[in-house]
């Protein structure tokens, strides 16, 4: 098979990934609203009223509903366990395209914004799929990861395509494969860590306004909705704990990946550093993730502080990834959008 025919087989799968994580999505949605989150959110319902029923009339006066919550159905999982199938497939596709385009130009397949996105997606994925393994409860991140990983797609493929094509003279190094397929892995990691952070937001407002007394049996507003949604998620000490041990995997990998291009900024340009806009941003990046690391560590700044860092750190990686190619011009800008 020829290198365009390879090229074209990629895309190829790369469409098919946007057709099978779409399905994904449709699914977790529905897990959301009818499977586990529904039951998860039908017991904390429960577990309220046992509250006031045992405020009103006691210790003993719970019992029923108390036992209404041990005893409560459980609520077929199937739509969870079709998304992640789903999710695996498309998993399996995306990396399938990134291989084969990669093998279509001769090269590593992240010579481009396009080829990263794929990549930083595959990785995206592949890091959750991982984390599902081990912990069961990082399966309710499925909607918003993979709606996170379509939205990479479908701006790579609407907005940064480019055709495979072979690299400029100062990307064909071996540390191409070094130094960006950390950035990658590091990229995927961030991203989980960033969707763990975000939902953690959401499920802390729950909890402390559960704690004043603020949280009612209706939907009213945009509070009442973030509310029946964080009773349909993980606690927040869990996605706590996801975002915390993502970003200390990540930290590092990040921290390598830019001590690896410095070196080969050296071998290429003459010096280690220079303050080129992708290497100041990516600078910029780790300073706010190593706040982070260090706001887990004060207790004043663990919780929601830490989140937001986070979620800023996040952020600042997004523009070192996308914003300095298209606002500003450096020496990094012949990898082209």
């Amino acid at each position: 098979m020829g290198s365009t025919s390879l090229a074209e087989l990629s895309n190829l799968m790369v469409y098919a990934t946007l057709i099978v994580l779409s399905m994904a999505v449709l699914c977790f949605a529905l897990d959301l609203g009818v499977g586990t989150g529904r039951r998860r959110a039908v017991q904390a319902q429960e577990r309220r009223a046992l509250v006031q029923a045992e405020a009103r009339a006691g210790s003993g006066g719970g019992v029923e509903v108390r036992q209404r919550i041990e005893t409560a159905d459980v609520v077929d999982e199937r739509w969870a366990r079709i998304g992640l199938s789903l999710s695996t497939l498309a998993f399996l596709l995306l990396a399938a395209a990134v291989v084969a385009r990669g093998i279509s130009a001769g090269r590593p397949p992240w010579g481009n914004m396009y080829e990263f996105s794929l990549a930083g997606a595959t990785a995206a994925m592949g890091v959750w799929l991982l984390l599902v393994r081990r912990r069961k409860e990082a399966r309710e991140l499925g909607l918003l990861v993979t709606l996170a990983v379509l939205l990479i797609l479908g701006v790579a493929v609407i907005v940064l395509y480019t055709e495979s094509a072979q690299l400029v003279p100062a990307l064909k190094s071996y540390w191409l494969w070094i130094h960006v397929s950390a950035a990658i892995i590091a990229s995927g990691i961030f991203t989980v860590a960033s969707v763990a952070s975000a939902l953690f937001l959401i499920t802390d407002r729950h909890d402390r306004r559960l704690a004043s007394g603020a949280v009612t049996g209706g939907v009213t507003g945009a509070g009442g909705i973030l509310d029946r949604l964080a009773e349909r998620l993980p606690s927040s000490q869990s996605l706590d704990r996801v975002a915390y041990q993502m970003i200390a995997v990540a930290f590092p990998l990040w921290f390598f990946a830019i001590v690896a291009g410095a070196i080969w900024a050296e071998g290429a340009w003459g010096r280690y550093w220079g303050w080129d806009p992708k290497e100041t941003w990516a600078f910029i990046t780790l300073v706010i993730y190593a706040a982070y690391l260090h706001a887990r560590s004060t207790a004043g700044w663990r919780g929601r502080p830490a989140a937001v860092i986070a979620l800023v750190g996040f952020a600042a990686f997004l523009f070192s990834y996308i914003g300095v190619n298209i606002f500003f011009f450096g020496l990094h800008s012949y990898g082209g959008v």
